[in-house]
């Protein structure tokens, strides 16, 4: 029973935390210093969970690309998202097969949200200096499979942190718009993810996971997200991204702080 505990402990963190510009993967690794480390298996799917969940909200979107696509706008939407998946999905396999594993020390993640938070200041002072632009250009679907990466690398810097604001940084300064196309993309990226993982797992003879813990962790993560998501949705279409950057950097402070302990 506590170990079920910390499974949907676990679980509703993720879901709390994968959408909002603040770190699921951070977060999780430090958390798992208190209620346990869990399995690189158990850590993606349960972010699969939280994909899900904006699935199921964006589900009308996701839909109308996939019916329209002989409309030109759509059409070319649709090649800008796989544009940006295959960049993330090739050059993830390309990390993959260098044998890259997540740190488990606390001091990464730590810098990566204090960096992050600057960043989110930098992103919204810039996109305030130019006219709101809803477009998604070939330069920013580019970035933001780069983008993917790069938090897939540095635990703390924030999948949807590092997508959101490169998509502002480079035109697309719309909050709403250049989150949605942060979300869509990140909804092929972790189900490939996550599938690849829950493969090479089975695939490894001898190799035992808890298969309960990560579909409780699934369950949670889910409800959460959709939770979670439904709000900053609403949120950012009348306030700045700038709370998440002050959370971020007083977070890392005070780890900082905390790590000669």
């Amino acid at each position: 029973m506590p170990d079920l505990v910390n499974v949907i402990l676990l679980g509703i963190i993720e879901g709390i935390t994968e959408f909002l510009p603040i770190s699921s993967t951070g977060h999780l690794l430090i958390a798992q210093h208190w209620l346990g480390a869990r399995s690189d298996a158990f850590n993606i799917v349960i972010q699969a969970g939280a994909i899900l969940a904006v699935t199921l909200i964006y589900w009308k979107r996701l839909w109308q690309l996939a019916t329209g696509w002989r409309d030109a706008d759509n059409r070319d939407y649709l090649l800008k998202l796989l544009l940006s998946f295959l960049i993330t999905a090739v050059l993830g396999l390309l990390v993959a097969k260098l044998g890259f594993s997540l740190p488990d020390q606390v001091w990464p993640i730590a810098i990566a949200l204090v960096v992050g938070g600057f960043w989110i200041f930098a992103a919204e002072h810039w996109s305030a200096k130019r006219p709101p632009s809803t477009r998604i250009t070939w330069t920013v679907a580019i970035l933001v499979g780069l983008a993917q990466i790069v938090a897939a690398i540095f635990p703390g810097t924030s999948r949807s942190a590092a997508t959101i604001f490169t998509a502002m940084l480079a035109g697309t300064n719309d909050r709403p718009a250049a989150t949605e196309f942060a979300f869509l993309v990140g909804i092929p990226t972790m189900f490939a993810a996550s599938g690849y993982e829950i493969l090479k797992q089975l695939n490894q003879p001898g190799v035992q996971e808890d298969w309960l813990a990560i579909a409780t962790g699934f369950l949670a993560a889910t409800v959460t997200a959709f939770i979670a998501v439904k709000w900053l949705l609403g949120y950012i279409r009348t306030h700045t991204f700038n709370a998440f950057a002050w959370y971020r950097i007083a977070f890392g402070g005070v780890l900082l702080l905390l790590l000669p302990r």
